[in-house]
């Protein structure tokens, strides 16, 4: 599964979350078949005897607790090599309220409130084949935003079939463009805070069906010298001396509802 159907599913989860099937619905949302489910909701799979815990080898255990107590008991659990012996990947605790997890290969360790769990789609992602690179100086900052860049090359390669046509060419640059603004936005290239973000969010509908065309323009924008003839919030963004602006490769992009 892509990250961005991951995300949808968990969307959908959290606007009517089932006690009783919460744990089985999670790993769906993640791509666990629904044969592995049942199978598991049968007690084939599940190695845990105990009421309210389920225990799915080197994918997690999952306990239900009371109020109070979480933070507790997957400290006693995280701690217990016999409940650790089948490899749960993560080990999860929760009241249906709030929800604890931790990752027991990294020791990251997730406390969120359940309804909220759709904000961190990523932390469970190993589920899904797809493992978190986590470096020393690692920040939320930088984690948050190479998702988002993933989520946007998911559209990109769903809404436009032929993006490919040109053995993705066109769709490095683009990408490329984009991870320029957002560092020269960080970076004091472009002098005014958030100058790039707020702007796009500013100038584009919600639906993001205007994107491309704001982007084009943008782009064309940095590539020239005089901009006097542009908007008042075109002519803050800097002229930018360098061929990676030069190509046109977005007017025929579609975003669908993409937000930066």
């Amino acid at each position: 599964m892509t990250k961005t159907q991951i995300e949808k599913s968990l969307d959908e989860l959290v606007k009517s979350i089932d006690n009783e099937n919460f744990i089985y619905d999670l790993l769906i949302a993640y791509g666990i078949s629904k044969t592995s489910i049942t199978r598991l909701k049968k007690g084939d799979y599940n190695l845990s005897k105990v009421e309210g815990e389920v225990l799915y080898k080197k994918k997690v255990l999952f306990k239900v607790a009371p109020t109070g107590t979480l933070l507790d008991t997957i400290d006693t659990i995280t701690k217990n090599e016999e409940e650790l012996k089948h490899n749960p990947r993560f080990v999860i605790v929760t009241d249906y309220q709030t929800l604890l997890a931790k990752d027991i290969r990294t020791g990251l360790t997730l406390d969120t409130p359940i309804l909220e769990i759709n904000k961190h789609y990523d932390f469970f992602l190993p589920w899904a084949g797809q493992e978190k690179y986590q470096s020393k100086n690692e920040n939320h900052a930088d984690r948050k935003a190479s998702y988002e860049m993933a989520k946007l090359y998911d559209i990109l390669v769903h809404e436009n079939p032929n993006i490919y046509d040109d053995g993705g060419h066109n769709l490095n640059i683009f990408l490329s463009r984009l991870l320029f603004c957002f560092f020269a936005e960080d970076t004091g290239i472009f002098e005014e805070e958030g100058i790039f973000t707020n702007t796009l969010a500013q100038h584009t509908k919600t639906d993001g069906s205007d994107v491309h065309l704001f982007l084009d323009r943008l782009f064309k924008v940095l590539n020239t010298e005089d901009n006097s003839n542009e908007p008042n919030y075109l002519q803050a963004f800097p002229y930018v001396n360098g061929g990676l602006l030069v190509p046109k490769i977005v007017k025929t992009m579609h975003f669908s509802a993409f937000r930066f």
